[in-house]
């Protein structure tokens, strides 16, 4: 964390003077038409946080981004540096407006996250499948806005109205990356950071990711409200370029706690097909589409690592991608778990776009384009002498609740823009076909 912290100062100490204490009314400062936070990777836990700036100027916090989470939750320690840290009350309004679960109290003494007659949500840790219900409060936020090219941080915003989120249980850590303190929820609930920012900021809600590929002072970048994204030297908006599929409502929730009767709020897409250098693999088309209970069907995740496949789907992938390797002479190895398919690196070339392997393509509903995984999403290390396939087995008995989840690994540097307004999925072709990447360095 403190290398971000002084990573940041470094950027704004090249920015004109920025008053983080002085209303953006008073600074006259234009209303932003976008809003950008940092993704950075942890690659030793492949978990991918955000940098949200709470309650006074340079207080940092560190929190791992999840697609699915309901809403942001972290460890607020002794809550000395929350110093405007307000609960929400219980049957209050702000109460009402969140998908809460009751009162919570605390007998201990009075703090951010310790407080009697709070309105209560259910935060979850996936990593660990943990559950714990929490009083929700709210503070301030400092957010950077995008600047004219579309990617760096531009001017500084304090929040018009207090942000809500929770504060966690230190056991809610369990799982986490030791440089982080909690998680960020992005999913379609008004608690989201996305929708929190996109009302309060007056903007259209929709947001994009951009995931990295690697650590280091490098990131790559949530987008909130649209606007223009373009990464040198690719300097063309990539907005404009994208291919476009429906966002699929689940009718039944997929979170861990929920009402009978609530749709889930996770991102779902309509997967039509699967081929490996164009041929079709066999897949049965039932597993494709989501039934009345909600099984089925495929959906985006950042906590999960690599894409998982129901078992049929995995093992016709596995049987077609093995083929097609034969023919370009990839060498097969022994397997390294929990990857199905393995080869020698030796017998792999190197492109721009990564090891020349098979193509993987998904085919989307409504799109002519496929989205095409080249090797540097459909391959990965897992020493200097071998490349496995990076798709795992998700398992049969039991079936699993969704029979495609599409992981970081194969999302990284595609800019992905969720749009809730029209209710549209906007997927990149790969950056590195463009000779530049979501792992970009703002010291330009």
């Amino acid at each position: 964390m403190s290398s971000y912290i002084h990573y940041h100062l470094f950027i704004f100490s090249l920015t004109i003077l920025l008053l983080f204490s002085i209303s953006d009314a008073k600074t006259k400062k234009p209303k932003p038409t976008a809003l950008v936070f940092p993704i950075r990777k942890d690659v030793d836990s492949n978990q991918y946080y955000t940098t949200i700036e709470f309650s006074t100027p340079h207080n940092f916090k560190n929190i791992v981004i999840d697609l699915g989470g309901q809403h942001t939750w972290f460890n607020c320690g002794n809550g000395s540096d929350l110093p405007t840290y307000r609960p929400i009350r219980c049957g209050s309004k702000k109460c009402t407006s969140v998908n809460n679960f009751g009162c919570v109290g605390c007998n201990l003494p009075r703090k951010p996250g310790c407080t009697n007659n709070t309105c209560g949500v259910a935060s979850y840790n996936p990593y660990s499948n943990d559950l714990y219900a929490q009083g929700i409060g709210e503070d301030a936020v400092y957010v950077d806005s995008v600047s004219n090219n579309g990617l760096s941080i531009g001017l500084s915003y304090h929040s018009p109205q207090p942000y809500l989120f929770s504060c966690a249980h230190p056991d809610l850590l369990r799982g986490l990356t030791n440089s982080t303190t909690g998680m960020a929820g992005l999913a379609n609930t008004t608690t989201s950071l996305h929708t929190q920012m996109s009302t309060q900021f007056n903007l259209p809600h929709k947001f994009a990711i951009c995931m990295p590929s690697a650590s280091s002072y490098v990131i790559g970048q949530i987008f909130i409200g649209g606007g223009m994204y373009i990464y040198p030297p690719y300097n063309k908006d990539i907005a404009a370029e994208l291919s476009t599929t429906p966002l699929v409502i689940n009718p039944v929730s997929t979170a861990p706690a929920y009402t009978e009767g609530d749709p889930s709020d996770e991102y779902f897409i309509n997967v039509k097909s699967i081929s490996v250098d164009h041929k079709l693999i066999v897949v049965n088309s039932s597993l494709l589409s989501i039934d009345k209970q909600g099984n089925g069907g495929t959906k985006l995740s950042t906590i999960t690592a690599y894409t998982k496949l129901e078992t049929s789907i995995y093992k016709s992938l596995l049987n077609s991608f093995n083929k097609a390797a034969a023919l370009k002479k990839m060498k097969r190895v022994a397997s390294v778990a929990p990857f199905g398919a393995c080869f020698s690196s030796k017998s792999i070339a190197s492109s721009e776009t990564g090891p020349v392997v098979p193509y993987i393509d998904i085919g989307l509903a409504g799109n002519s384009q496929n989205w095409r995984f080249y090797g540097a999403n459909s391959m990965v290390s897992v020493n200097k002498d071998v490349m496995c396939l990076a798709f795992v087995d998700a398992g049969s008995k039991p079936k699993p609740r969704t029979s495609i989840v599409i992981g970081g690994y194969q999302m990284e540097n595609y800019v992905i823009e969720f749009d809730l307004v029209s209710s549209k999925l906007g997927i990149s072709t790969s950056l590195l076909f463009h000779n530049t990447t979501c792992s970009q360095s703002l010291l330009r």
